[in-house]
């Protein structure tokens, strides 16, 4: 993915997954790439199609949440790129769950009955949906891996006043809510996702991407109650399974590990796997798209020019 000089750029950063690039200190585009990660760590190989799939299922669910809270998205001038407004963020993660899955589990598992500060229910099977949703928030880290925090510690060191983190908390609960709902309709579950917040003056809004594979896990709903009562693995839509295949390959992200080889046909099997989350979350047929490092340039220009020329 080619790096690009905008009109009016006053900062670049690349992360993980997206290039962000500043316009005037007001604007962000945000450009979706192939790149995949997990346990905070880039992996060797982009996978096709993941940037256009992430971008257009957040788009999607960011139009369907609007009337919960104001979001930073205001266009999305090519597949795999989004602008919108620029805000101070929140540091943290709010990370919100509905059943005992992923690192919650291995947690639980582990013997422990407190996460991020949140008391957990003794006799939980694995996948279990709480009584209520939790959220188990984290750091947002510039670098390396973000850290489990309790909402005490996120008041106390001032990364969120106690009024703002009142309203992140019911935000959040708000959005996962429709989520469930959006899903249930797909006949998917929401089992856990994250939302990031920042501020424009007083005001929080909703940043990033909600409700996608990188940020989310979603269960299919048939014939969940019976691998549930059974014991059977629960079939999931999320990036859970790249980790279990790199958990399986003794690889963490931990020092000295090494990343196992991802051959053209585990590649493929990640794209359409991701595909296949589109298309159930969405309801729609995803329709790829490939677009040149110029056209791309040319189509986010102009879309800036039209932002700036309404303010």
């Amino acid at each position: 993915m080619a790096n690009f000089n905008f009109k009016g750029q006053t900062a670049f950063y690349k992360g993980k997954v997206r290039d962000v690039y500043t316009i005037e200190d007001q604007w962000l585009a945000m450009i979706a790439s192939d790149r995949i990660s997990a346990f905070d760590v880039i992996l060797p190989r982009p996978i096709p199609f993941k940037g256009q799939v992430l971008n257009q299922i957040a788009s999607y669910m960011l139009n369907a949440t609007k009337d919960i809270c104001k979001n930073w998205l205001l266009e999305t001038p090519t597949p795999n790129s989004s602008l919108g407004y620029k805000c101070e963020p929140f540091k943290i993660e709010m990370v919100v769950r509905g059943h005992l899955t992923g690192h919650a589990w291995r947690t639980y598992h582990s013997g422990k009955r407190i996460l991020c500060g949140v008391p957990l229910p003794d006799g939980m099977k694995e996948n279990e949906a709480f009584p209520s949703p939790v959220i188990t928030p984290s750091t947002k880290a510039a670098e390396g891996h973000d850290e489990d925090i309790s909402k005490e510690e996120i008041i106390a060191t001032s990364l969120a006043s106690e009024s703002d983190w009142q309203q992140l908390e019911q935000t959040a609960l708000s959005l996962f809510k429709r989520g469930r709902e959006l899903a249930l309709k797909q006949g998917l579950i929401l089992v856990d996702t994250k939302y990031e917040f920042g501020k424009i003056g007083d005001e929080i809004i909703l940043m990033d991407e909600i409700h996608t594979p990188d940020s989310s896990r979603y269960f299919y709903a048939d014939g969940f109650k019976e691998r549930q009562t059974s014991g059977e693995k629960q079939k999931q839509l999320s990036k859970e399974f790249v980790r279990e295949w790199l958990i399986e390959n003794n690889f963490m992200g931990k020092e000295g590990q090494q990343v196992p080889e991802m051959t053209d046909e585990w590649v493929n099997t990640i794209s359409q796997r991701y595909i296949e989350l589109y298309e159930k979350v969405i309801g729609e047929k995803f329709i790829p798209q490939i677009v040149s490092n110029e056209e791309q340039f040319q189509k986010i220009s102009a879309a800036l020019n039209h932002i700036n020329s309404l303010t």
